[in-house]
């Protein structure tokens, strides 16, 4: 009789293998550009950037990689965005049109809010939205970049897909040294990028939803409504504070006219929430930005979408839990509908995991480097939220502190996704209550 894996281990080792098979490809001389030896820690650290799509990065990734090896950091990205498991069932719709309940149990650990029966329609919207749009941005971008900066139409057409997959799979990765400072003037450019990162980090769930109920907003799910209005309230709330804190500061936002201040500070915003590009530098940010910048990157995008941190619907849910306990509720309520108290426990238990999580591998990094907290606290929590951004000190950590960042990287995306789903299929009622007691809280 064959054991069938528990679907959160089965995302785990789905990732697990990507990332060595991505090592494997990275080391060939073939990946490198000057076809020399790449040395381990280079080729898998870059693997698992690229799987957990983080965007981080030891070396550059448009000059240290060849043809060959950016094409496999692609790969891996856009593998890593769509989910294993959502690639396991799409392969299964093309042999078989009825999957197994095996496969649409572990494509439901990417897909968690939904139901058992919407598997296959979701397959075929993560399908023909991912590929449709990637394509339509990578066309964007490829007329801008050949028409406005004189490209060839072969390099146009690279760099217009390369940062298109990039940005629909909240990456962060950029064959550009620069990442988008060279194009921060440029609205062609930057709002494809944001539009295409915002729509892959809303979640599956979501674009699943608006497909089907787009014109009656009233019947769209709770976690499509938390999902939207909480990556409003984000961007609007991040636009604000970066505007003010940045206003000024010659070194980012301070050097450009009115219009590219506006521009540049909603782009800030919705890359901070773990699209990974930047049209600044993040090292000259101010304090205060970079303190925002924990915050945004640490939520992360929608669930089962290309973001990465604790996930917005998570937040949403404990805010309300915290709104209805300060008004002395019984029932956590939104939109006329009442958060069950799985979901609540479930969110509760993410966030401080996610926390414990960033607080030991802050003192971990904080052990074996000497940079300054601030620096090591925004590295740890954009490797955690598969942010990508990084003040510039990730090449100079020792090897420790790499694999430190490495493993970060993989719990981050890997870990909440796994966990979060076996907190919903392990869940039992047991056949006994204890008595209930209160204690003293606060």
């Amino acid at each position: 009789m064959n054991k069938v894996i528990h679907p959160a281990r089965a995302v785990a080792l789905g990732f697990l293998l990507a990332i060595l098979a991505g090592t494997a490809m990275l080391m060939l001389p073939l990946a490198r550009a000057d076809g020399s030896a790449v040395p381990l820690m280079v080729a898998f650290f870059t693997s698992v950037s690229a799987v957990c799509v983080t965007g981080l990065i030891l070396v550059d990734t448009g000059t240290y990689w060849s043809g060959f090896g950016q094409s496999t950091i692609m790969v891996l990205f856009q593998l890593g965005g769509l989910g294993m498991m959502t690639a396991a069932t799409l392969l299964g719709l093309m042999v078989n049109r009825s999957p197994k309940l095996r496969t649409r149990l572990m494509t439901q650990t990417e897909t968690r809010s939904i139901g058992m029966g919407d598997i296959s329609s979701v397959a075929r919207v993560v399908l023909v939205v991912s590929v449709l749009f990637q394509l339509a941005i990578a066309a964007m971008l490829t007329l801008r970049l050949q028409s406005d900066y004189g490209m060839a139409w072969g390099e146009a057409g690279w760099v217009g897909l390369f940062h298109a997959v990039s940005a629909f799979n909240n990456a962060g990765f950029s064959i550009h040294p620069d990442s988008m400072i060279r194009y921060a003037g440029d609205a062609g450019i930057l709002v494809p990028v944001m539009l295409a990162a915002i729509i892959g980090g809303v979640g599956f769930p979501v674009l699943h939803d608006l497909r089907h109920r787009f014109r009656d907003p009233r019947h769209w799910s709770l976690h499509t409504k938390l999902t939207l209005s909480g990556t409003l309230i984000l961007l609007l709330l991040g636009y604000v504070a970066i505007l003010l804190f940045e206003w000024k500061n010659p070194q980012t936002l301070g050097a450009f006219g009115l219009v590219d201040k506006l521009m540049n500070g909603m782009f800030m915003s919705a890359a901070a929430r773990t699209s990974g590009f930047n049209t600044v530098d993040v090292a000259a940010l101010t304090r205060e930005t970079w303190a925002l910048h924990y915050f945004l990157m640490f939520i992360g995008g929608g669930s089962a979408g290309t973001a990465g941190g604790v996930k917005v619907g998570t937040v949403a849910v404990l805010v309300l839990l915290v709104i209805a306990e300060a008004k002395g509720h019984t029932d956590t309520e939104a939109f006329g509908r009442r958060v069950g108290s799985s979901a609540q426990r479930q969110a509760i238990t993410v966030l401080v995991l996610g926390s414990v999580v960033v607080a030991f591998g802050t003192v971990a990094l904080l052990r074996i480097s000497h940079f300054p907290t601030d620096q090591v606290i925004f590295e740890v929590i954009a490797a955690f939220g598969s942010a990508g951004l990084s003040t510039g000190i990730t090449a100079d950590l020792p090897p420790s502190g790499q694999l430190v960042l490495a493993l970060l990287m993989f719990v981050g995306r890997v870990g909440t996704i796994t966990f979060a789903t076996s907190l919903v299929l392990g869940e039992r009622r047991m056949p006994y209550r204890y008595p209930e007691e209160h204690p003293i809280v606060g």
